[in-house]
This record gives C-alpha cells, structure tokens and sequence, in this order.
C-alpha cells in the first residue's frame, strides 16, 4: 500500500465526488483519527479562523453533534452537523460551507458528506471511502464547487493518512 497522494483515487459525477484511499490501520483507529483527531491532519488554511489563530477544531461525537471550529477569543463556528455517528463503520455530515466560504446555516442549502471505514482483507488495513455528494443544494457555483473541493479532499486525505501513519503531516 503506498502513501502517495496519487494512491487517492476520485470519481467525479456532476454534483458528487467519491473519494477511496487505503489505509494501515484498522477500522477503529482509521475512525478515531478521522473523527477525533481532526485537529491534527485538517489544513489550517481550510479555516475561519486560520492558521494563526484556531485554537480548537473538532466534532461533536454523536447523531446531531456539531463539526465545529474555536478561533481566537473563544469564538466558535460551527460548518457541519453529524447526521450518522455509527462508529467504527460510518460517519455522515452535513457540509454548511458555501462556495463563498460563508457558513450556510440551512443544512437544505448544504451538501453531505459520507465516510464508510470498510476493512481490507488484502491489505490487511482500511478502505475509506468519502463521498461528498449533494453540491446541487449549493445553487449555481455548485459545480465549480465540487471542482475545487476534489483538489481540497485531495489535499486532506492525504494529510490524514500521513497522520494515522505516523508519517509527516506538512505544516501549512
């Protein structure tokens, strides 16, 4: 199993981009990195808040828990809210982000994202899956969107499997 970036393979449709890696660890840790240690693989630049002055980025570990950010003074912005916490198989959330990088507080106006840990008898680790899907609620930018998150999910994939590995993360 290599770790390149270009062992993340993406499947494009017009309002949806599917995502798969393979991963040395089991289910339950590839979901405990994913989810609880969001913080140390996410890219800082993908903020409100920035690389300077986040303080905190996490999830709220359960069925309506929130995907949230701390920035400086204590201030919290909260992007995503979790639809499925089904650990260590499935996690689903919306994605309350705008095109504009503006929060969408109507999760109908936000697109969803899915994360399947399924394991891999011929590598022995994880197959994760993430397919974020439903860009058409985000109105006309929608497909431009989804083509700029494909680059973005490229980027953090990447950055989590070098996380879960122990490997380097590269600061940004």
């Amino acid at each position: 199993m290599g770790q390149g970036s270009t062992d993340i393979r993406q499947e494009t449709a017009r309002y949806s981009l599917h995502s798969m890696l393979l991963v040395a660890a089991s289910p339950e840790r590839a979901f405990a990195v994913f989810t609880g240690e969001l913080a140390d693989w996410w890219v800082r630049e993908y903020t409100w808040s920035g690389p300077a002055a986040l303080v905190e980025l996490g999830i709220e570990p359960h069925a309506g828990g929130m995907l949230y950010e701390i920035g400086p003074y204590g201030f919290r912005s909260d992007w995503g809210r979790v639809l499925t916490w089904d650990p260590p198989r499935r996690f689903v959330f919306t994605w309350q982000i705008g095109p504009d990088r503006l929060p969408v507080p109507d999760p109908a106006l936000a697109s969803e994202v899915e994360v399947l840990f399924l394991p891999d008898d011929d590598s022995g680790g994880t197959r994760v899956e993430v397919e974020h899907r439903h860009f058409d609620r985000h109105g006309t930018a929608a497909e431009g969107y989804r083509e700029a998150l494909t680059a973005g999910w490229q980027e953090l994939l990447a950055r989590y499997r070098s996380s879960l590995t122990g490997g380097p993360t590269a600061p940004v």
